[in-house]
Order: C-alpha cells, then structure tokens, then sequence
C-alpha cells in the first residue's frame, strides 16, 4: 500500500447544495487518489473545509469552523488544513493573514488539483499556500464524484456561476459567469445516478431557469422533457428558479411530466417595484405576481417555495407592508426569510438609509409570523388525506419513527412527514394517510 492510500481525509461542507456537490467532487478526487474519508477530523491528514461567502452569517460560521479544524493540528493527526470554496475565493490574502494554521487556499476554479496540493502539502508543509484562480471550473459527468447525501437523491448541478448583477450579492465574482452544461452531459450523469439506486434527482445552479442562455438558447424545458422520461428515477425536482426567466415552456414541462415534481423554489426577493429596481432584479412586483399566476395556473397543485429579503437600504415602513400584504395575499406553501447583509464590494452595502438590525429583525419575525399561520392552514387542509411519500429513513427526532417527504417538500429546508406505523426502506414511495398537522410536518401511518 501507497503512502497516499494511507491518508485519511476529512471532509466539512458548509453552505447550500451547490457546495455540496463541489465538496462531492473533491472526494471523488481523493477516493480515486487512494484517501480514505474519515467522519472523525481527529484521525484525518488533511482537513478540508469547503466554505460558504455569501451573507455574514455564514462567513461567520466558516471562521469558526476553520478555527474548529484548526485545532486539531494540535490535537490530531492533521498536517494540511485546506480552505476551499467562496470565502476562500473571495477573501484568500486576509484568511492567511489572520488564520495562520490555514496551509492553503483552495479557491472554486481549482478543486481538479485538490489531491496535488493536498500530496504536496503533506509532502512539504513550507510549500506554495494559495491556489486560487478567476473562477471557470464547471465538472461535468466524467469527473470522479462521491456523494454523500443518502443513497436514494442526489443533486444535480445543471450550471455554474451567475449573469445576474443584483445589487446584494457576491456569487458573480465568487463563481464567475453563468456556465452551462450540455444537455447530453446532464443526461448521462443522471442515468448514472439512476443506475445506483437514486429515486430523486435535485436539479440546482444559481439560477436553474437561466439554463441555456449563455448559449443562446432557453433549454431547461427540452432538459426537463428529457429527464422525465429517464427511466429508474422516480423524481425530478427543481430548485432555485428565477421568477424572470420562468417561461410558459418550462411551467408546461413541469405540468406535463409526471416524474418532475410539481413544486418550484422561486426566490423572489422583494415584491416592492422601488425595492427591485434597486436590487437590479430585472423584473417589477407585477411580474412576480403574473409568473406565480401562471404557475397556479398551468400546474394544478403546485407547492411554492420563495425567499424574501427584510431590511434592504432604503426600505420603508409602506413598502415592508406591502411585502408582507403580498406574502398574506399570496399564501406561498414554504417561505424563507433573510435580513439584508451589506456585503463589502456590492452596491447596496454604500446605499443610503441602511435599516438597523432590530427593524429588520421585527420585519422578520412579522413575516414569519404570517407564514406560519398560513403553513398550518394549507397543511391543515391535507388531514384526512392520502399522499404520497418518500422514505429518507429513522426519523432525526427519534428513532421510533420513520420520517419521508411529498413532493412539496424538498430535503432540509423543507418541513417532513412523520410516519407512525408501517415499515419502509429509505427510497421507497408510500401512501401515509394524515393524521395530524404541526405547524410544518405532517403525521400519519403507512396505509394499503
């Protein structure tokens, strides 16, 4: 046995689940290198942590984890510690700086020589420390990947960076211009993924609605028509659809094809024309409503999911009631919520007016609020009901119960169902006739 078969790597993913994909492909790269994955960073060589740069929050909880792993440098066998992702991308000079215990940057154009640097590292800890490029990388079906979401979904990355120039956001310059992959390529690797058992395939990029355009073309509805014949699988499901690029060819495709889950993740942001205009979000409040209309419309049945953003520069007390009227008025089945966070090197973190924290944080809570009661009248609705359900496994809150999904919820961010009799195996769709409601999750037995 190789020396290289004898490292062990550790792995932390932070961030949404286009990082997970890219942390996926870097162990596949290792795995086919000879690494062993550990669950333990204490036992691991080298240490990666793949970052997330995208509001305060989560560059907070990057630093501490970077700080986290740090420690074992000390107290484990580590010799490499690896920063990869955005926050190493966006701030590599002030990560060195101030995290001396870092031995590289790893920026998202460079994860193909994660391995080279990681063996050099190990080799050589004096060595070069930052590896970071203009972000192009974009893998495609033939890269190594090793997934680490359960067995039976996988998510599919259709697209890699972002064309759109909001006023808040830092991911063109993290991940570069949107880049699309060939239907041809995504074909192949979700018929790869059919063939190792996954039931549900997630289709995500930074706007999963955009696909095509950088080649002139609008392909995610010939890409769906395609992926909803596709045989093994069992879903389709689709996140991170911009209310802009929602033509009527692809709400027809999703109402069309049975396999392609009747839910859309639609973030959109604010719903104020003022509020728009200045997050450069291309589209006006009438546009948003039209788009949701016609979803309604074309696809009876459908499970909306949006994101909003509380608190941004300039944001009145009129204009945060009418986002919330619209919410109220809307009644979207999943609903997110953020509070502006100026990110340094946008044009909204020098906008006039900044909101405090404290209003922004009771604009949030008022929302929720309000989604809340609306959450548990729609849920409401489905007591009594039969529905169908995908088994993820022993549920995370005990182990006396099964816990799956509908369709209207997606994995971790959604609310679940709790199955209270019956037995399953994770990936199986059964029928659970709902008992009771909570405010999120729904409750019932597996019936015939």
């Amino acid at each position: 046995m190789s020396n290289t078969a004898k490292k062990k790597i550790g792995m932390v993913t932070l961030g949404c689940p286009k990082n997970q994909v890219d942390s996926e492909v870097m162990l596949g790269l290792y795995d086919n290198s000879g690494y062993t994955l550990t669950q333990d960073p204490g036992e691991a060589d080298v240490i990666v942590i793949n970052t997330c740069g995208f509001i305060d929050e989560a560059k907070t909880e990057s630093i501490d984890t970077i700080l986290e792993m740090a420690a074992y440098k000390e107290k484990g066998n580590c010799r490499a510690l690896i920063v990869a992702g955005c926050l190493g991308q966006r701030y590599q000079e002030d990560l060195l700086k101030e995290i001396p215990e870092i031995d590289a940057i790893v920026g998202t154009s460079e994860f193909p020589k994660i391995v080279e640097i990681s063996n050099e590292l190990t080799a050589n800890p004096s060595h070069e420390r930052l590896w970071v490029q203009p972000p192009e990388f974009l893998y495609d079906h033939t890269t190594p990947r090793l997934r680490i979401t359960p067995k039976h979904y996988a998510y599919l990355k259709i697209a890699e960076g972002c064309d759109h120039l909001c006023s808040f956001c830092v991911i063109p310059k993290m991940r570069g211009r949107f880049k699309s992959r060939s239907i041809d390529d995504i074909l192949d690797e979700a018929r790869a993924m059919a063939d190792d058992g996954v039931k549900e395939i997630i289709l995500i990029a930074q706007d999963t609605t955009y696909f095509g355009h950088d080649k002139g073309e609008r392909e995610l509805a010939r890409l769906l028509h395609k992926l909803g014949r596709l045989g093994g699988v069992e879903w389709i499901r689709l996140l991170y659809s911009y209310p802009m690029q929602f033509s009527e060819a692809i709400m027809d495709a999703i109402a069309s094809e049975e396999k392609i889950c009747k839910y859309v993740d639609l973030p959109v942001q604010h719903v104020s024309d003022d509020i728009l205009k200045r997050m450069k979000r291309r589209c006006t409040g009438d546009d948003i409503r039209r788009t949701i209309n016609g979803l309604r419309q074309r696809i009876p049945g459908i499970t909306l999911r949006t994101s909003l953003i509380v608190g941004f520069p300039g944001e009145t007390d009129r204009q945060f009631d009418e986002l919330l009227q619209f919410v109220e008025a809307t009644e979207f089945d999943r609903l997110g919520v953020f509070t502006f966070s100026a990110e340094e090197g946008t044009p909204s973190a020098s906008m006039p007016d900044q909101v405090s924290q404290k209003v922004m944080e009771k604009r949030k809570s008022a929302i929720m609020k309000a989604q809340k009661k609306i959450s548990r009248k729609k849920l409401s609705k489905l007591k009594g009901t039969v529905q169908r359900v995908m088994v993820d496994g022993l549920s995370r809150e005990t182990e006396l119960l099964l816990e799956g999904r509908t369709q209207g919820q997606a994995p971790d961010i959604d609310g679940v169902v709790y199955i209270t009799e019956g037995s399953a195996q994770p990936g199986d769709i059964v029928t659970v006739k709902v008992e009771k409601v909570h405010d999120y999750d729904l409750v019932g037995p597996i019936v015939n």
